[in-house]
């Protein structure tokens, strides 16, 4: 709810599972993930995995797209079925292939180290003309361009 809060605030949207994918796609900077398996919530681990970020993104071009490093927090209409909880999705390895399905099985609150915030700005232009990436989300002809789902209903976590 927090990362919705800011996207909201700097006029963002969190991105969905095809956008992951694209982005993946597109990243100059592509990072093996590196999964840790004990005390996934503990400060220490955020600290431990942000050190083998660090490690790995060491001489690469700041300011480049980088990918591979967490699951993304992203927007689906399975967030429709069970309304408390967070989608997950993504963390792909070096083959491009993600390790983490899009997932929400867990509530809205939990967080882990392995999960990232990316958030994506708004402001979209489709065949020239300015739009609202949420506007294209819901779009029946526009939304496949952004998401396998076709459009969604649920362009933000206060949707539900």
């Amino acid at each position: 709810m927090t990362a919705q809060r800011l996207a909201d605030l700097w006029d963002c949207s969190l991105p969905t599972a095809r956008m992951v994918d694209d982005i993946y796609r597109q990243a100059t900077v592509k990072l093996e993930p590196r999964p840790l398996t004990e005390a996934r919530e503990a400060t220490a681990t955020f600290q431990q995995h942000h050190r083998i970020i660090e490690v790995q993104r060491a001489g690469k071009t700041l300011g480049a797209l980088v990918a591979g490093i967490k699951k993304d927090v992203v927007l689906t209409n399975r967030l429709r079925e069970k309304p408390a909880k967070v989608a997950i999705y993504g963390w792909h390895q070096l083959n491009g292939s993600p390790i983490q399905p899009l997932t929400i099985v867990h509530k809205e609150s939990y967080v882990d180290y392995s999960h990232g915030i990316r958030l994506v700005k708004r402001d979209v232009v489709v065949d020239g003309k300015a739009m609202d990436l949420r506007d294209v989300l819901r779009d029946p002809e526009l939304a496949p361009v952004v998401n396998d789902e076709g459009p969604l209903t649920c362009v933000s976590y206060f949707d539900r």
